[in-house]
């Protein structure tokens, strides 16, 4: 698989690390080489993953703040640092990986099943449970797994009740860590809990892994995380090149509709997977309904869903039943399935009133082209505001995106020109 180019990793702290162009040189078990080669199917190491992973696992196992592309094999990076501290002989928590989103821990716990299938090692998800079979934390025996996969708020429960002892804590992983830190993310129990940990368990190792960190979260992040190394790519060169970017001009909100209806349908269908991202809650029924009328076989996720129907989405997408996925950005970070090759940005992701959410844009746009397979995006704008948010989400990242004339044909040249 084509990968982001090399030249753009940039590394500060220390330099006595080589790069790994074999698993096999990272001095990991047999077991969980069994499980990269023969349940992963990976033959080398990505380039994020040969320049972190000896950084990860080599003593003094020193603290990492790692930045790199969408879909270019983090997940198997902090994974797969868990899986090789972790002694399976202890049965005591001593890995944990703090996400985001209920969507994400599931996401990362099935890639830790997979990997480590040969090791014994032993796992548990922390995330709010659906009410049927729920039983609450404090009638539940101590955590014994010792890998533990969760939201902050639940992780945070199941310590403050004294049922998740941080004594032996290895390792602790922050995904889309620029999120768990931000002010308007999990910033408080995600620093509660490293505190916490701190205090129980002074050298455990912190890794904080995220496609994006603004330099606000840059900075704070270098200050909470003492003397550890770190990765980072240049703004520039995050903007994903496997994927093509293209802007639809719409007259108004009924016209999006008969876009997407018309032009990506019609032409999607035949390719694979797509998500359409929108703003709100209201946008995603609503868009929902109205293509459910045209006929359009769809479905819709958002936050305020019960769990039990957000996992049944989720599952019937990834196992292909379903085609097309309306969702709010809650699904923007992470998420990974290889069949999405289209991206439709029906409302841009917006801070306030004029300024666009940059990294929330790159990281809908790498749902599309995971690992270097090809993707397209289609932004749909509507009026004078949408136009503004891409100019500058362009200068941004300093990128022109393409116009589509808005008949059939360019659309599928459009497609052609993204290698679909």
């Amino acid at each position: 698989l084509e990968e982001p180019a090399d030249s753009d990793i940039e590394v500060t702290g220390d330099t006595l690390y080589s790069s790994a162009t074999t698993f096999e040189e990272l001095n990991l078990s047999p077991e969980l080489l069994k499980g990269l080669y023969i349940e992963m199917r990976f033959k080398r190491p990505s380039k994020i993953q040969a320049v972190s992973l000896p950084m990860i696992l080599t003593p003094p196992y020193k603290n990492l703040i790692a930045q790199a592309h969408n879909g270019s094999g983090k997940t198997t990076c902090f994974v797969l640092g868990m899986l090789s501290r972790v002694d399976p002989k202890q049965k005591v928590p001593q890995a944990l990986c703090i996400c985001p989103t209920r969507e994400l821990a599931i996401q990362n716990l099935e890639v830790l099943l997979k990997m480590g299938k040969h090791t014994g090692i032993t796992s548990v998800c922390a995330i709010p449970m659906d009410s049927t079979n729920y039983i609450p934390i404090a009638k539940r025996p101590p955590i014994s797994e010792q890998v533990i996969i969760g939201t902050p708020g639940t992780i945070k429960k199941w310590m403050s009740s004294k049922k998740l002892s941080t004594r032996d804590m290895k390792i602790l992983v922050f995904d889309e860590a620029d999120h768990m830190l931000a002010e308007d993310g999990f910033k408080d129990d995600s620093l509660r809990i490293m505190k916490d940990i701190e205090r129980n368990s002074s050298s455990c190792q912190v890794l904080l892994f995220s496609a994006t960190f603004n330099e606000t979260v840059k900075e704070f992040v270098s200050r909470a995380v003492k003397d550890g190394n770190q990765l980072f790519v240049k703004k520039e060169e995050l903007s994903l090149d496997s994927v093509k970017q293209y802007k639809v001009f719409c007259p108004d909100e009924s016209a999006k509709i008969e876009v997407i209806k018309d032009k990506i349908f019609e032409l999607g269908e035949k390719l694979g997977q797509t998500i359409i991202f929108v703003r709100t809650r209201n946008s995603a029924s609503m868009l929902h309904k109205s293509l459910k009328e045209y006929g359009y076989d769809c479905t819709n996720i958002q936050g305020n869903m019960r769990q039990e129907d957000r996992d049944k989405i989720i599952k019937e997408f990834k196992d292909g039943l379903t085609k097309v996925l309306i969702s709010t950005d809650l699904l923007a970070r992470g998420f990974d399935q290889a069949q999405v090759n289209l991206v439709v940005n029906y409302d841009l992701p917006v801070k306030f009133d004029s300024e666009p959410e940059y990294e929330v844009y790159l990281h809908r746009i790498g749902r599309a082209g995971r690992f270097g397979r090809k993707g397209a995006i289609f932004n749909l704008l509507c009026n004078d505001r949408d136009n503004m948010l891409m100019e500058k989400i362009e200068k941004h990242f300093g990128h022109h995106v393409a116009v589509v004339p808005s008949s059939e044909d360019d659309f599928e040249v459009s497609l052609k020109n993204a290698g679909l």
